[in-house]
């Protein structure tokens, strides 16, 4: 499925929201420029700034702060990544090198905080105390999810419910944030505002599922950063989770060991205990039972080419292959 089809609906705003993240992204600060501008213009599919343009137009706004709001998202979103990229030591995002590569950690951390307090000047400016208690409440559930991804690194032990909670908080929440967003924006019924931000949380996980079931199920290329570098960095995510739990006896030692101590020097036989069992299928799965709840929830909204387009959104966060 191709994501100009699901864009097209409010390609204008799209354009819109991409010349203000430039213009936002100024400082008199160079290296703040240079960072900024590398991230943000390496090939981000956007699909979180798209749920807030869709939802808007889905529940009938005509005004414009969607496409600040917009920006505010892909910002927190962009210093998310500056930020996680420096925990986990990550070298490649998107076929290029990070920023902590190019430019070190320190200067990654300190943009990322440029990024995420430019992130609340332009919330502010929108004038709506609910914005700011919807943007700050998930900002705050993202770094409990960071925090509680911290807690499970090198815990083989690690089970899908604590998996679970984690993508819901660090992944999930801000699809759930930016799609609320546009309702709240429209001034939608309490129900119309609930149904927008269920099917918010429910894209954010099926987007992260499959996330994860490609870590291991393509290559270095079409993925964009190094297959198994959840593993390698201790993570344990869905697809191995499932392969301790119905491989045999030599391959949940295996996936223990690569788990405690790393498994990238052996990313092929790690990636082969994995594909014998049902771990990729499982996790694929349970991220469709998410997008059917996704589909589930528009049922709520107005019938539109946006709400059309937020159906088609969900679709493609299982059927993508990057």
């Amino acid at each position: 499925m191709d994501l100009s089809t699901i864009r097209h609906p409010v390609a204008e705003d799209s354009k819109a929201v991409d010349a203000l993240i430039l213009r936002r992204l100024q400082s008199d600060v160079v290296l703040i420029n240079q960072i900024g501008h590398y991230i943000v213009n390496s090939g981000g599919k956007r699909l979180r700034p798209l749920c807030v343009l869709l939802a808007a137009r889905a529940c009938g706004y005509e005004g414009e702060r969607h496409i600040d709001l917009a920006a505010v998202v892909e910002f927190i979103h962009t210093s998310t990544l500056l930020h996680d990229d420096v925990v986990d030591g990550s070298e490649l995002r998107r076929n290029r090198e990070t920023a902590n590569v190019v430019w070190g950690n320190d200067a990654s951390v300190l943009v990322g905080d440029f990024l995420y307090s430019r992130a609340f000047e332009m919330m502010v400016d929108v004038g709506s105390m609910r914005v700011m208690e919807v943007l700050a409440h998930a900002t705050n559930r993202i770094a409990e999810g960071e925090v509680l991804q911290l807690l499970n690194e090198r815990d083989p032990d690690t089970d899908e419910a604590r998996y679970m909670e984690v993508i819901t908080r660090k992944t999930a929440t801000l699809f759930e944030a930016g799609v609320r967003l546009g309702a709240v924006l429209a001034g939608s019924s309490s129900v119309i505002e609930k149904a927008a931000a269920d099917y918010g949380l429910s894209l954010g996980i099926a987007f992260q599922l499959i996330d994860d079931a490609l870590d291991y199920s393509v290559d270095n290329a079409e993925l964009g950063k190094n297959v198994g570098d959840d593993l390698d960095e201790g993570k344990p995510t869905l697809p191995v989770i499932r392969a301790m739990a119905v491989g045999t006896p030599e391959q949940r030692a295996l996936l223990r060991d690569a788990i405690e101590n790393g498994g990238r020097d052996r990313i092929d036989v790690v990636v082969e205990a994995i594909a014998s069992t049902d771990a990729i299928a499982y996790t694929t799965q349970l991220a469709k039972t998410y997008v059917t709840r996704a589909r589930d929830a528009l049922e709520a909204l107005p019938a539109s080419a946006a709400t059309e387009a937020l159906a088609m959104m969900a679709d493609f966060a299982v059927s993508r292959t990057h």
